[in-house]
Order: C-alpha cells, then structure tokens, then sequence
C-alpha cells in the first residue's frame, strides 16, 4: 500500500452504552482484545505503514493504548475532534496537515476483511477524486444506500436512499484532499454529503466488494464480530 489510512474513531458511541460511558468505542474488548489493536494490526498485515487516527470522546485513552504504533508495526499519529465534534468530514479535513494528497479512509468500528491494496490501485487508476467500496446488500445487514448500475455508482444517498438502491458503502473510501479543503477548519459536516455531491456529479469511483463486513458499532455487531474473531462466525 502506498497511501496512508485514515480512521475516523471518534464518535460518542451511544448505541454501546454503558460499555463506552468510561472507553471509547475503539477501546471495546471485542474476544479478548482491544478492537483498534485488532484494526491496526490488521492494517499491517494488508501492508500499511502510516495511520492517522482522528479521535474525539475519550481519545486520550487511545493514544494510551495505542501511542506511536511501533508496537504493531505502524507509525501512527493523531487528530483531536474535541470537544467540538466537527461530523466525519470536518475530523478529516481537519487531519489532512497529516496525510498526504490521497488517502485511504475506513471506520473505527469496521472490520472489512477484502484486499485494501486491490482497492488503492483502482482508486489510483480511476483518475477520480474519490472511491466508495459497496456491497451488494438488499437491505441485509443495513438500509441500502448505493444505485451501483455496470460498475459505476449512480447515486449514494444515505439521507434518502429510494427503493432502487441495492448496495451499501462497505466502509472503505479513497479520497483526494483536495475535496475537503473548500470547508473551513471550523466547518462541522458529514464525509456522506461529500460522497453524495461527488456521486451525483460522476465523481465517485466504485468498488464493489463480495465479503461482509464486520461492525461494532452496536451490541449485535459486537457480539458478531467477537464470535468472527473466534472462529464461530461466517465470513
């Protein structure tokens, strides 16, 4: 992987209370580890480097478990959202003094088990500012959002998906920086609306990936990802 990885890790984390009233989502025990030791281990694995994790609630104890990275074999620094929550476009914007002029982006409660390489390099060829992977999902593990039509994705809409939509972001994005530099560094807004302007303007490559994916963003997704962890999950 040539690009670094951005993960925005910092949201409130509500729907996982009261096990993140004193952690923060990227600290949940998920089969007997940390989850962000597990995201950045595997990170390494895929080939990263450098990581750059923008936190917010509670991110102190994240650079206390995580610190430089050497421990897992990546460099890693930090961008604060906090305690004003600029959304997932504004954290990003805010972090670009430390990423380069692309970037990978992913969640810090997504576990995505596909070949990251695979998709930086379609990004690379696209010549498009941005990629989204998608899935195809039909309402399985979340509302579709994507009208991915003959590998090219017509609308993302989150706010208003229409019953055509078949896909689901999977998670993993690529961005050009250069996007997110018409905000201003005070500018609260949603990485979503980004991927929607650029989808509707033909500006947004698609990848579409087959794997699910695996969430803890809430108590079913934990529990599925702990028994994917142990063995006992589908993949």
């Amino acid at each position: 992987m040539k690009l670094p990885v951005a993960i925005l890790a910092g949201g409130l984390a509500t729907r996982l209370r009261p096990i993140t009233e004193t952690i923060p989502k990227a600290l949940v025990d998920v089969a007997g580890e940390p989850f962000i030791l597990r995201q950045l281990r595997y990170l390494r694995h895929q080939g990263a480097r450098r990581v750059v994790l923008c936190v917010g609630y509670l991110g102190e104890k994240i650079r206390e478990a995580v610190g430089d990275g050497l421990a897992v074999g990546l460099s890693v620094s930090y961008s604060q959202d906090w305690p004003k929550l600029l959304g997932t476009g504004g954290a990003l914007r805010q972090a670009l003094p430390l990423l380069d002029s692309q970037f990978l982006v992913l969640y810090g409660d997504s576990y995505l088990p596909i070949d990251f390489s695979a998709v930086e390099e379609s990004f690379l060829r696209s010549g498009k500012p941005a990629l989204m992977t998608v899935q195809r999902n039909e309402g399985q593990w979340d509302k579709s959002n994507v009208l991915f039509a003959d590998n090219v994705i017509v609308e993302y809409n989150k706010r208003a998906p229409m019953p055509d939509m078949k896909h689901i972001d999977y998670g993993l994005g690529a961005l050009s920086a250069d996007i997110l530099t018409g905000h201003s560094g005070d500018d609260a807004f949603d990485l979503g609306d980004v991927y929607h302007r650029l989808s509707v303007t033909g500006q947004l490559a698609g990848f579409e990936v087959q794997e699910r994916f695996y969430e803890i963003g809430s108590h079913k997704g934990l529990a599925e990802a702990a028994d994917y962890f142990r063995g006992e999950g589908k993949s």
